[in-house]
């Protein structure tokens, strides 16, 4: 391991006010995304789709790393040019998603628990050579009566921990991934009480399996409501929640916190992470970035349709929203942008 160089890769993915673009969506997901929308769910159609994501042109201004899923990182353009290639030479930091999904955890129903760790290493060191830079696991936190658990929180802390220990030890910079999910009628104040709880469990887990902090990105939800809770908060309460929660839980030494969309429109999650800006960014230990994925993808997944006359109109929507949420970064985001363009 060379920890300068992970320090090094950490910093350059949340530097110049940009963020992550998640494209690591699994074949299945993927395919339930087209199948809404009635595009062919085939590896022909997946392979075009993943190719008008990177070649939109000016992507690199507003994205530092692209999170790849094992059949992208081994795909190529329609001329033979591997993805890795066209991204790297657009400034781009090729990523990986490492873990194998969040199954069903035995004993705790109505809780999961993400599996991958077995053989990770071998393919840690395989997508280092393919030229991948950081990786992803993402662990799943379900708010219901009774959990989540501290079994859960445990188990998945320990996972995060131990992935993100092997990450470092194969070069690449671990995102880690404690997803406290939106779905549920929790309020505001539960879901910041969790997210506390989360975080403070996987930075001590973090710490036991000796990663260094400087060479990792955390990549949380923000505090919000869930969906059917009848109070939602204000953009800015959401922020102040957020932020402060932040602060109680993740070490000034972490360089950036690369927030997940997890189902948010496009614009709230870019106005969300926009207050957050305006409001604390001269005063907080860590860069405040983003790591979207539906949040950047899905309005041009809706033009594009399978349709190769959309192919421009929809990497224009694409490089819009990355541009809105570089505007976010800098605080300087708002809502006319959504009906005038950046």
């Amino acid at each position: 391991m060379n920890a300068q160089e992970l320090i090094d890769t950490a910093r350059a993915l949340v530097a110049g006010n940009k963020g992550l673009l998640a494209m690591d969506e699994s074949n299945p997901t993927c395919n339930k995304r087209f199948a809404r929308l009635g595009i062919p769910q085939t590896e022909e159609t997946r392979r075009a789709y993943r190719e008008l994501i990177v070649t939109t042109p000016g992507l690199g201004e507003c994205i530092s790393g692209a999170i790849l899923y094992d059949e992208t990182i081994r795909q190529q353009k329609t001329d033979g040019t591997p993805f890795v290639k066209v991204i790297t030479d657009a400034g781009i930091i090729p990523g990986i998603k490492v873990d194998t999904g969040a199954k069903d955890m035995a004993g705790h129903p109505g809780e999961k628990i993400t599996e991958g760790l077995d053989g990770l290493r071998d393919r840690l060191a395989e997508y280092f050579q393919m030229g991948a830079r950081f990786a992803k696991w993402r662990a799943v936190i379900t708010l219901d009566a009774g959990i989540p658990s501290r079994g859960c929180i445990e188990a998945n802390a320990q996972a995060l921990a131990r992935y993100a220990a092997l990450c470092q030890e194969a070069g690449l910079v671990p995102v880690v991934e404690p997803e406290v999910l939106m779905e549920g009628d929790h309020t505001l104040e539960r879901c910041c009480e969790v997210t506390e709880e989360v975080l403070r469990t996987v930075f001590n887990q973090l710490y036991t399996q000796r990663v260094t902090l400087e060479g990792m990105i955390l990549k949380p939800n923000m505090v919000l409501p869930g969906l059917a809770c009848s109070m939602q908060e204000t953009v800015d309460e959401v922020a102040d929640a957020t932020v402060k929660c932040l602060l109680r839980a993740v070490p000034a030494a972490v360089p950036g916190i690369a927030f997940l969309s997890g189902g948010q429109s496009a614009e709230l999650a870019s106005a969300r992470l926009n207050a957050m800006n305006v409001r604390f960014k001269s005063r907080l230990p860590w860069a405040l970035a983003f790591s979207f994925a539906r949040a950047i993808q899905q309005p041009a997944l809706e033009i594009w349709q399978g349709d190769e006359a959309h192919l421009l109109a929809a990497q224009q929507a694409l490089y819009h929203r990355a541009e809105c949420n570089r505007a976010a970064r800098r605080g300087e985001y708002n809502a006319a942008m959504e009906v005038t363009g950046v």
